[in-house]
């Protein structure tokens, strides 16, 4: 989130560690006490034992308060509870994975306890969780019979009356009744067959509040709000959306399966034209969709698509939850975009924000609290209901009908536009009553099971994510936290809250102070292997060495740390690469892969970043004259042939098209055999590749050990030198590697590095290469099938283009995959290598001539070998 939360390092195994913070949110020193009282309410309507022991231990920090909050009025007049067996609440599964969680069992069973009643209390008043969650089709405006219904929550108001177009903007005649629970209603029948209000004409919801003051604000429901583009700092108006059957975005195409690692690109809908503009829905789907699937990322995660009025928050300051983003068209523009990235294979994430609401009156939520109590209000009251950093509200999670509002929102966006998923931005601020402002996570589990914690805000995220892998069950839901809450991250049966994947913010924050702060020499081999590592165990992250946070206007992108000012002059490819721009496009590939290779289960990336885009992201804004020069991405700079933008670029593609073929994100199997701080490399394994990496910015190691588990021969399957990424070409792709016993068996400690074998390498600096241990059960499949066609030989010429083309078929998959990226690179490098062949088209089509004879040659000649036609497909590589 733009301004996130201190970086703190990711837990390890169990318990966080402290660390040091990049930026910290608030100013603010003092703690909100009210949820704890909130909480103690509850707790004497039947839930007191559960947190007699542990869940306020003594020597908590934040002190004792004293009891008394309100809760929801629904929820005080019902005080039915769901039995939970002894065994149930004795036996959590989580506790079973993290022992020292033990001590804080009765805060795990305070906590499922609350969130089985709050389940319960859903069965019988409204159907259950699911259908609870269908409250769009309850409230806003919805065709019922021959009219339309308008349903609206707002229990402090006095009268209420729905306006717009259709009448005028009188509302005299379209008085609203209200029901006991605050909700207000009009029925508005058809005039003549047709629709009372025309779709795509303005309303809006007009109440009188206790002064006897009317004023009119946008239904909190509303599916679609826009603004007059001609007049400057108008307020949003909400637009009626029911578009007829004939201009209704009708999905073709079904979701695609879910991954087995998410490769995530982080984009950004507006700022994605090459123009200086706001992009639409439909551009960024048929221009810029097809980069993000050439470069073999498998799912989009989109900022900014809940509606927000001010355009430089970045999305996170949403005023309308239930609209998507009228700057870059309607609902049917973005339903389109979805559609074309399943069909592309894509998966779509949406960027959510329930952690805190605009704080604009006019044309947010923020205009229906007029003096409410928490229970009258979307927000809690006082204090406790602002964010003083974010300048912004905050939700109250306790509450019925704020409870309907979100989780109806998240099932509104996976059913109505078919999103994949969610990334659930600020759930640090929804965890605890400081929301992360002035704490510095040390490890202690006392920081997350305290009166600190929010446990409605925790419930109602355990309700989310029960509700979202319900309607969709290979949905993919992230979690922005910093603080490293143990359970996060895992499923709700078992004690968690519920999501699939937390997001590694610590390791932006260790690059970050690596680039500002040490040299090359001085950068520790141990410190990076342990900080891309050091995640909770069975607790699964998206790794990323930057994001949009590291990327706008005050701070640098990974590639303006490395490359500076010389990036604007130094990446013609028709001049001499300077130190700079070397080290920097090396460093840049090694920084982004390790961080791919080590530091989570899944990996994200923030579009533009892929290519080292030169500049950082400035939103138009007063200090900078409104200006959309920087709120766009360069596409032409990596799209130019001759720029080097293309190297980093490309070696982007490759590692995503390395997990596609060797899924290593996806493998539990994870070594660090070697931090060798003497030699700046680090060698580890990661499923069944091993990757070595020389961060040396001078030494090149010829015969470097390296351990391995599995004997056998290796080769290399992916080099950063290599010429296709803007390297040097040093390794020979087409060297066997053939591993050597080490110690005794079974004896890991006489190993080398702690592996059974190893095998010697050359590795140049600034570089990380991967090996892969040839299957010879494919060998003897290919001879064997070759063998069997070695008989038809002889036949005539017709005959043997049959034979060759059998023979081709009969390949792996990957190694036909790598004959192509082998035939790009040979046809770029024929093209660049000879200048002098460049201006002369003849010569250059002598050289093609020449290199057509020789691949028809050696095709010939692996038909004749089946050994040579094995060793030829693997040296494609």
């Amino acid at each position: 989130m733009l301004g996130s939360l201190s970086l703190l390092a990711a837990p390890s195994a169990f318990r966080p560690f402290s660390s040091s913070s990049r930026t910290n949110r608030s100013s603010c020193s003092t703690t909100d006490h009210r949820l704890a009282r909130q909480l103690a309410a509850e707790c004497r309507r039947g839930s007191q034992i559960l947190l007699r022991r542990h869940v306020f231990p003594r020597n908590s920090v934040y002190g004792r308060v004293s009891y008394g909050s309100p809760i929801s009025a629904v929820m005080v007049q019902d005080t039915s509870t769901m039995t939970i067996s002894e065994e149930d609440a004795e036996h959590i599964r989580i506790l079973d994975v993290d022992t020292a969680l033990l001590p804080f069992k009765d805060h795990f069973q305070y906590r499922i306890k609350k969130y089985v009643d709050q389940k319960t209390l859903f069965e019988k008043h409204e159907g259950g969780l699911e259908e609870f969650a269908k409250g769009y089709l309850k409230f806003g405006f919805n065709k019922e019979d021959d009219g339309i219904v308008y349903r609206e929550w707002a229990p402090a108001a006095r009268e209420a009356q729905v306006v717009g177009d259709f009448n005028g903007w009188d509302g005299s005649n379209h008085q609203m009744e209200k029901n006991q629970f605050g909700v207000w209603s009009i029925k508005i029948p058809d005039s003549e067959g047709k629709s009372a209000i025309p779709h795509n004409s303005r309303v809006k919801f007009r109440f009188k509040h206790g002064d006897g003051v009317w004023v009119d604000r946008i239904p909190a429901w509303v599916k679609y709000a826009t603004v007059d583009p001609n007049a400057f700092g108008a307020p949003y108006d909400g637009v009626h959306w029911d578009p007829p059957p004939s201009e209704r975005y009708e999905f073709k195409y079904p979701r695609p399966p879910k991954p087995k690692a998410p490769r995530i690109y982080e984009a950004h809908v507006g700022m994605s034209s090459s123009e200086p503009r706001i992009n639409s829905y439909r551009e960024f789907a048929d221009e810029v969709l097809p980069r993000i699937k050439a470069n073999n990322y498998n799912t989009v995660q989109l900022m900014a698509v809940m509606e927000h009025s001010y355009y430089a928050s970045f999305g996170y300051h949403v005023t309308n939850f239930f609209s998507a983003s009228s700057r870059s068209g309607t609902p049917e523009d973005l339903k389109y975009l979805i559609d074309k990235a399943h069909s592309l294979g894509l998966r779509v994430l949406m960027d959510v924000v329930h952690s805190h609401a605009s704080n604009n009156v006019t044309d947010g939520l923020n205009g229906f609290d007029v003096g409410q109590s928490s229970q009258e209000s979307y927000f809690h009251t006082g204090e406790r209901g602002y964010h003083k950093l974010w300048d912004s509200r905050l939700f109250n999670y306790g509450n019925w009908e704020v409870l309907r509002f979100l989780l109806s929102n998240l099932r509104w966006w996976l059913e109505e536009f078919k999103f994949d998923g969610f990334r659930f931005d600020g759930v640090t601020s929804m965890l605890y009553h400081h929301h992360g402002i002035n704490m510095a996570f040390t490890g202690n589990y006392n920081e997350y099971f305290s009166e600190a914690t929010d446990v409605d805000a925790v419930v109602y995220l355990m309700l989310a994510n029960s509700l979202i892998h319900s309607i969709l069950p290979d949905a993919t839901v992230i979690a922005e936290d910093v603080s490293g809450m143990p359970g996060l991250g895992r499923p709700v049966s078992e004690g968690g809250i519920g999501f699939d994947y937390r997001l590694a913010m610590a390791i932006p924050d260790k690059w970050i102070d690596y680039l500002k702060n040490k040299n090359d020499e001085e950068w520790s081999m141990k410190d990076l292997s342990w900080n891309l590592t050091n995640r909770r165990y069975t607790e699964k992250c998206i790794s990323y060495a930057e994001s949009h946070d590291q990327s706008i206007v005050g701070d640098k992108t990974i590639a303006f740390f490395l490359m500076d000012k010389e990036m604007y002059s130094g990446m013609s490819c028709l001049t001499e690469t300077s130190p700079a721009i070397e080290r920097g496009i090396a460093l840049h590939k090694m920084i982004h892969f390790i961080t791919m290779a080590l530091g989570g289960e899944g990996y994200l990336n923030f579009m533009g970043n892929e290519f080292g885009h030169p500049e950082w992201i400035d939103f138009p804004r007063e200090g900078n004259g409104w200006s959309y020069e920087k709120c766009r991405r360069q596409w032409n700079l990596v799209d130019t042939d001759h720029l080097r933008y293309k190297f980093m670029n490309a070696f982007d593609r490759a590692m995503n098209a390395l997990d596609d073929n060797f899924p290593f994100l996806s493998s539990a199997k994870q070594i660090v055999s070697c931090a060798d701080e003497e030699h700046k490399v680090i060698v580890f394994e990661r499923g069944d590749l091993v990757f070595v990496f020389n961060f040396h910015p001078e030494k090149t190691y010829d015969g470097y050990k390296v351990g391995c588990d599995l004997p056998g021969k290796y080769r290399v399957v992916l080099d950063s030198d290599a010429w296709e990424f803007g390297g040097h070409g040093r390794v020979a792709h087409d060297v066997d590697h053939f591993t050597s016993p080490e110690g005794i068996p079974g004896v890991p400690e006489t190993n080398f590095n702690n592996r059974p074998n190893s095998f010697k390498v050359l590795s140049p600096s600034r570089t990380c290469v991967v090996y892969y241990k040839v299957d010879e059960s494919l060998k003897e499949t290919n001879e064997a099938n070759l063998s069997g066609v070695d008989v038809t030989l002889k036949v005539d010429a017709a005959e043997q283009e049959n034979v060759e083309e059998s023979t081709i078929l009969i390949l792996p998959r990957l190694l036909m995959e790598l004959k192509r990226i082998q035939e790009e690179t040979n046809d770029r490098h024929l093209a660049s290598v000879d200048k002098k062949s460049q201006n002369d088209g003849a010569k250059q089509e002598s050289i093609e001539e020449t290199a057509s004879v020789v691949d028809k040659t050696i095709a010939a000649s692996g038909l004749d070998d089946p050994e040579v036609e094995e060793d030829d497909g693997m040296s494609d590589e």
